[in-house]
């Protein structure tokens, strides 16, 4: 077997280079994965374009990928050949991670970051979940956020509400999913024409984030709920200072969890009382979390359908040149999709 990248070069080199890469070789608690599909992340076309993270060129980026297990390091006994997976690789910028990256043909991965799936479910969809899942279980099971209790199938009825801002997002489909998998009355905001979508994928109130006075509508409806806090799954200031507005006036649990990073995170024109975090999206491999939603949650509620492949893959094209086009394809904006492409 012989191994291929896409490459980033140099600082914003466009197109990504297609070229030979070292094949990688299971490590202690590593599995090899032949990659059978890729989904695009902002922050994939964000390290390209904008150089957002410092990174060592040439460089291998990617983290979301769905594939079969081609070889299992000496202590691996969890998974085995032949077994497919969805996995959140380590695309991170450092050469010490290059072989964990998702943009090649194979690549390693740590088993406490790989999920088997089950045979009715493909690779492309698969590939829809990694980094979403990870930041949002980040964001509402660690003991330093919304520390609830943790998804499990079936789900044990919490009768709370909790608002996601953002459903339609990767990370705001997958934080219903968790939040009903784990038992919560689930509201979310998405925009009118992906209403319907949210409640297939749950949630039980939902609110066109673009109609004017939607924050009243909000606090309207859920008004006499149990309601336990927010997550902004939205890369916007206002939006968050919007969030805490809204969980002061419902009261109960005041705290909003947030993707916006620290350095854009402030608490100017929160209302007293309101507390937010910021949240990363691989902290959960470091405590609990992590080996519940991984090792036990995702492959039981997909293959019992409660867990869906949402946002719905929108396959772009095949092979590893086709990934410089999925940067672009989603950078010109989609709604409720998440950008693959296939490698076979």
């Amino acid at each position: 077997m012989s191994n291929k990248a896409a490459w980033l070069m140099s600082p914003k080199a466009h197109p990504l280079t297609i070229g030979d890469a070292s094949m990688p070789v299971a490590g202690q608690g590593e599995v090899i994965i032949r990659n059978h599909a890729i989904a695009i992340n902002p922050v994939n076309w964000a390290i390209q374009a904008l150089e957002v993270f410092p990174v060592s060129y040439p460089f291998i980026g990617g983290n979301d990928a769905a594939g079969e297990i081609v070889e299992v390091g000496p202590d691996v006994d969890a998974f085995k050949v032949g077994d497919r997976v969805l996995a959140l690789a380590e695309g991170d910028g450092s050469r010490e991670h290059e072989a964990n990256a998702a943009f090649q043909l194979f690549f390693s991965a740590k088993v406490n970051r790989i999920a088997k799936i089950p045979n009715h479910t493909s690779y492309a969809e698969a590939a829809v979940f990694p980094l979403g899942m990870a930041t949002a279980a980040s964001a509402l099971f660690q003991k330093d956020t919304h520390a609830l209790p943790l998804p499990q199938v079936p789900p044990v009825p919490q009768t709370k509400t909790i608002l996601v801002w953002g459903g339609s997002s990767s990370v705001g489909a997958c934080a219903i999913q968790l939040l009903v998998g784990a038992g919560f009355e689930v509201a979310a905001t998405a925009g009118a024409h992906n209403l319907e979508a949210m409640k297939d994928i749950g949630a039980k109130y939902v609110f066109d984030h673009k109609k004017q006075g939607v924050a009243e509508d909000i606090i309207n409806d859920l008004g006499g709920t149990d309601f336990i806090g927010v997550f902004c799954a939205i890369l916007e200031a206002e939006i968050i200072r919007l969030c805490g507005y809204i969980a002061n006036k419902l009261g109960g649990n005041k705290f909003v969890s947030t993707v916006l990073p620290p350095t854009v995170l402030r608490q100017d024109g929160m209302p007293a009382g309101v507390e937010t975090c910021n949240v990363w999206g691989t902290t959960l491999f470091e405590n609990e979390v992590g080996p519940q939603v991984w090792g036990n949650w995702i492959y039981t509620a997909l293959a019992n359908g409660s867990l869906k492949p949402a946002p719905p893959p929108l396959v772009v094209g095949k092979g590893l040149e086709s990934i410089q086009k999925a940067c672009g394809r989603w950078r010109a904006g989609v709604s409720y999709q998440k950008v693959v492409v296939e490698l076979d």
